[in-house]
């Protein structure tokens, strides 16, 4: 029988426990290099762990990682996704999940919800859709620390991290605490984002992270009614900077009103539109993405 969690966004919670498993039991102690940094951690049962991150936000880049993550799905891999942005999580709107996840029988872990077939885990399920979270950071951290360790994802061949913007705490938490095989830069063309985005390229290689590549989101707009096109944040803004910084460049995905409006309504484009141009961009990104992985 699985048993419910015990938590309330209204009441006090225990550091330690800021999930409210009930049968908690101290996620997973990090053990220290010599050097006193936390030693990186597999997370039990997953092959390819990868990050998505802009460094900037609004550049789409959870649009972007959902899509990455049903297309590898797709393709006939086993897949989640884990929203690690606490405060303004994304994920249960995109792929169109609500309600609390259950717990495991021994009460120590959490079950991702799924569809799509791809499994979600969210600090989105854990609190009401408009209830702000009011952590401080060591609240913050604990709660990153059980969706890293204490979620049973059973078997998967990728889970995608989609990364809040910056390269705070949380960036750093990720980096320094699990075994990363890459991560994924998304930008828009436009000057502003592509100054964050090489901040959070430089973020990676100083805690030795390989970038596998860099996305250009938004790359130009397709008028829905007479498809013509408008570089409206500039033209190969992403691309020029991929072969500046000498990292690989996966692709890019035009502003489409399918896309925004396909993802506002929980439907993302590559299930709800797999045919169309746009969620071959994203099939063929996948592909790119997986070849630089571990089979």
């Amino acid at each position: 029988m699985l048993l419910r969690r015990a938590f309330s966004s209204c009441r006090i919670l225990a550091h330690e426990n800021p999930l409210g498993l009930p049968n908690h039991k101290k996620a997973p102690t990090i053990p220290r290099a010599q050097r006193g940094l936390p030693k990186k951690m597999p997370i039990a049962g997953v092959k390819n762990v990868i990050a998505v991150a802009s460094g900037k936000g609004g550049v789409g880049k959870s649009t972007t990682a959902v899509n990455i993550a049903l297309a590898a799905a797709g393709l006939k891999k086993r897949v989640g996704i884990l929203d690690a942005d606490i405060f303004g999580p994304s994920i249960p709107s995109l792929m169109n999940l609500k309600g609390e996840p259950e717990v495991t029988e021994k009460g120590d872990r959490l079950m991702p919800l799924t569809n799509y077939g791809v499994k979600c885990m969210s600090m989105g399920f854990l609190v009401d859709k408009e209830a702000p979270v009011v952590w401080r950071g060591l609240m913050v951290m604990k709660a990153l620390q059980q969706l890293l360790h204490q979620v049973d994802w059973g078997n998967l061949d990728l889970l995608v991290i989609d990364m809040p913007p910056g390269t705070g705490d949380v960036q750093l938490t990720i980096s320094q605490q699990v075994v990363l095989d890459g991560a994924i830069i998304i930008s828009t063309p436009q000057d502003i984002a592509l100054i964050d985005a090489v901040k959070g390229t430089n973020m990676f290689r100083k805690v030795d992270i390989p970038i596998l590549g860099m996305v250009q989101n938004m790359s130009l707009f397709i008028c829905p009614n007479c498809n013509h096109e408008t570089h409206i944040f500039g033209n190969d803004g992403a691309v020029e900077m991929a072969k500046k910084m000498d990292i690989p460049f996966l692709g890019e995905v035009p502003l489409h009103a399918d896309i925004c409006q396909l993802s506002d309504a929980g439907k993302p484009i590559v299930v709800s539109q797999p045919e169309s141009a746009f969620a071959g961009h994203y099939r063929n990104i996948a592909s790119k993405i997986l070849e630089r992985l571990k089979p």
